[in-house]
């Protein structure tokens, strides 16, 4: 296979192991992958598929990422630059942590749970198409069973290369969707409602009637709005794809009821704290609501042992 490396300067504190957890949040994850130290996916390149991997080549004050991209045809230049862009984007190596650090130091509350896990970055979805889908997948059930369908819908219809002897498949574009039946997305294992929503969007953005890149133009109450004109998208979904779709990390989705959980062990409460409350309690940490978020996940794979 042909292959080409470009190598990334990471900003201080980082660490790739803890914001790729953040990213695939399961073990089953099989889109977003995590062997050996080694971040994992496939994506496309030169319009073939193709095999990215990052490793933190260095840490300390000034650590590094080796991005590597695989494929069976020749890799341009073009196209390594932006799987170093796409690498950036997804574990937010533009983003400026330092007043959130300082934040930390001054709260009692999450100051040891972000001192925890120092170097965590914000993780993105690759794109909002992306994001959308997996929130869809995700409604209303555990995210064990959510990942579990993206496996099946990524196995079924994302473009795949061979690895080793091992088949890798991508999370299927919009392009990939929009033709295919919402029967045949069913029998993957999604509610009805949940495969019509599904193929409903892809068609819709494929046709452009759904305009996802708009969206990076908006603020959030505006894109809360657009998004929560799609169909299966609620309050839950618009905000979870404000955060890990366009990176807005002043956004805490309140109706998460993870978070829900995670907040209610945090802060010692005797139930689950409502959506109202959740703004009043994470206040304090505006702009930066969303990256404790993020904490949270990790502490409770971290509980769990999965982390």
């Amino acid at each position: 296979m042909a292959q080409a490396t470009i190598v990334l300067p990471a900003p201080h504190p980082f660490r790739l192991d803890l914001t790729a957890w953040a990213l695939r949040r399961r073990r089953k994850n099989t889109v977003d992958r995590w062997d050996d130290g080694q971040y994992s996916r496939v994506i496309i390149a030169d319009g073939h598929p193709a095999r990215l991997t990052a490793v933190q080549a260095t840490t300390g004050v000034e650590p590094t990422l080796t991005v590597t991209v695989e494929s069976a045809t020749p890799i341009g230049e073009r196209s390594l630059n932006e799987a170093g862009l796409l690498v950036q984007k997804m574990f937010g190596l533009s983003v400026d942590l330092r007043p959130f650090y300082e934040l930390a130091d001054d709260d009692p509350v999450i100051g040891p749970l972000v001192q925890r896990f120092r170097g965590l970055r914000p993780p993105r979805f690759p794109t909002v198409f992306e994001g959308l889908v997996n929130a869809i997948a995700c409604q209303q059930v555990t995210l064990d069973l959510g990942i579990i369908v993206l496996n099946r819908l990524s196995q079924r219809f994302g473009p795949h290369l061979v690895d080793h002897d091992r088949l890798l498949h991508a999370f299927p574009a919009a392009a990939d969707l929009a033709d295919v039946g919402e029967e045949t997305i069913r029998e993957l294992g999604f509610s009805r409602q949940k495969a019509r929503a599904i193929q409903q969007l892809a068609a819709h953005v494929v046709d452009t009637s759904v305009d996802l890149e708009r969206l990076e133009g908006l603020n959030n109450d505006q894109a809360v709005a657009a998004l929560s004109r799609i169909h299966g998208i609620g309050r839950w979904s618009a905000e979870y794809v404000l955060l890990r779709g366009l990176g807005r990390l002043d956004t805490f989705p309140g109706d998460d009821v993870g978070a829900q959980n995670n907040l209610q062990r945090l802060f010692h409460l005797a139930g689950k704290p409502t959506y109202e409350s959740i703004r009043q309690l994470t206040t304090p940490w505006h702009p930066y609501e969303g990256l404790v978020y993020f904490h949270l996940l990790l502490d409770k794979l971290r509980a769990n042992g999965t982390l």
